[in-house]
């Protein structure tokens, strides 16, 4: 062979393009799409990743720590630590520990780590990993589910100061359980259900609001698996739970119960997002929590049979015996997932007694979702992007007003009839072969 030609040939190798730079060189020459086109969320996404570590390093140096629940959470465990498992004596400044075994092991573990809980700095940036992995997590589900345009995240990452607020400087136990719970998204949205149940238990064991997703959980169990195959899933959750409380269990059974699931916990008014416009007295009603409840519970039902249910199948079928299919599995798309757990935490949110600030996490991460995985012409993208800016808004003000608590309220439903009156995202099920049901009931 010729020198001249062995030289072309190793030339032309050497100028093949990497798949990354050939993403990076797609998406220079289409800067466009770069910022509007769902298929460049990755792309963006890791960019915005990146920008996140030097955000959250420049947050923990320059801005003041400000001690709200850590040390109580130090005092809560370190009485475990110690030898105490009656749920009844375990206390902190704030307060006697309401939540559940996950969260005492968890933060045990944090103990350790930051040298009984003192080394502030330590745990800052351990839950600045925490939020860097969170925001991987969340983008997946927004990759897969190709409905938002990338431009968006710019509002999701790096223009809010209350998420890195709650994450960097506050510390709660809030962004542990969510991010335990975006990882049993991912796992469902891989059709790995037995995992993401396991994960979804471990995320309730951190922190009960979680159980907001419990309702549409339970409706694409049934959708996937039908009534017999949902009660082991329902039983990893089950079990997790009560494996988690064992020593709790045995010592006081019902003192744990009471303390780390009371659904019936009264909310100090002062700390209020949502109903700071209401007298105090009503806030604090019974008959107004009864109102919530039944709010809630009917918004449920609505779009259960409405929103959820869009294939042919009616819903009293899901709670037969699914035996005649079983030549057919039923997977869900990525989209009826994600719609149905998130709109179903949105509801729980929208209806809840009181907001905290520390829960503005509950739902941030899937606002951009709920606002563009519908479409309607009533709602164009700057109104969306003005939703998203109000929100942030009525959430850093401090302390709540009448005003920023409208306002917040005036958002909410805003994505409430978006929700119900935009057109949904793609149909319920997509029928497979039953070879690929039996791969993935080997997973499963």
């Amino acid at each position: 062979m010729p020198p001249a030609a062995g030289l072309r040939r190793r030339g032309g190798t050497s100028g093949a393009r990497s798949p990354i730079s050939e993403a990076l060189h797609h998406g220079w020459q289409n800067r466009q799409q770069l910022l509007t086109d769902p298929r460049y969320t990755a792309l963006l996404g890791a960019c915005l990743c990146l920008a996140e570590l030097g955000v959250s390093h420049w947050v923990i140096q320059k801005v003041p720590y400000t001690e709200i629940d850590w040390k109580a959470y130090m005092d809560e465990v370190e009485g475990v630590l110690n030898g105490t498992y009656d749920y009844t004596k375990l206390q902190g400044d704030t307060g006697p520990l309401v939540y559940p075994a996950g969260f005492v092991y968890i933060f045990s573990a944090f103990y350790y780590l930051t040298d009984h809980g003192t080394n502030i700095r330590l745990a800052q940036y351990i839950f600045a990993v925490l939020y860097i992995v969170t925001l991987l997590l969340v983008f997946r589900i927004y990759v897969l589910t190709k409905k938002v345009p990338p431009y968006v995240f710019f509002f999701m990452c790096c223009a809010s100061y209350r998420v890195h607020s709650i994450f960097l400087l506050r510390l709660f136990n809030d962004p542990v359980a969510m991010a335990i719970l975006f990882l049993s998204i991912n796992l469902m949205l891989q059709d790995r259900w037995n995992w993401g149940c396991f994960f979804y238990s471990l995320a309730v064991s951190v922190k009960m609001n979680i159980l907001l997703l419990a309702p549409g959980l339970l409706y694409l169990l049934l959708c996937r698996f039908g009534p017999l195959r949902t009660i082991p899933k329902l039983g990893i959750c089950g079990l997790l739970q009560v494996l988690l409380a064992l020593p709790f269990l045995l010592e006081n059974p019902v003192g744990y119960l009471h303390r780390s699931f009371d659904f019936g916990r009264q909310f100090l008014f002062q700390w209020t997002v949502n109903w700071r416009f209401l007298p105090e007295s009503i806030f604090h009603h019974r008959v107004f929590h009864l109102a919530l409840l039944a709010a809630h519970l009917t918004a449920l039902i609505l779009f259960c049979m409405y929103r959820w249910h869009r294939s042919g199948q009616s819903i009293p079928s899901l709670l037969k015996n699914p035996a005649p299919k079983k030549s057919v599995s039923h997977r869900l798309s990525a989209n009826q997932i994600v719609f149905v757990l998130f709109s179903s935490n949105f509801l729980g949110v929208m209806f809840s007694r009181s907001l905290h600030y520390q829960f503005y996490v509950w739902y941030f991460h899937s606002l951009p979702y709920l606002l563009w995985c519908t479409s309607t012409a009533a709602l164009p993208g700057l109104a969306k992007i003005l939703i998203l800016g109000f929100i942030e808004l009525s959430w850093n003000t401090f302390p709540s007003t009448i005003f920023s608590s409208c306002v917040l309220h005036l958002c909410h439903g805003a994505i409430l009839l978006h929700l119900w009156y935009g057109a949904p995202p793609d149909d319920t099920c997509t029928p497979s072969s039953t070879n690929t049901r039996a791969s993935r009931k080997k997973r499963d």
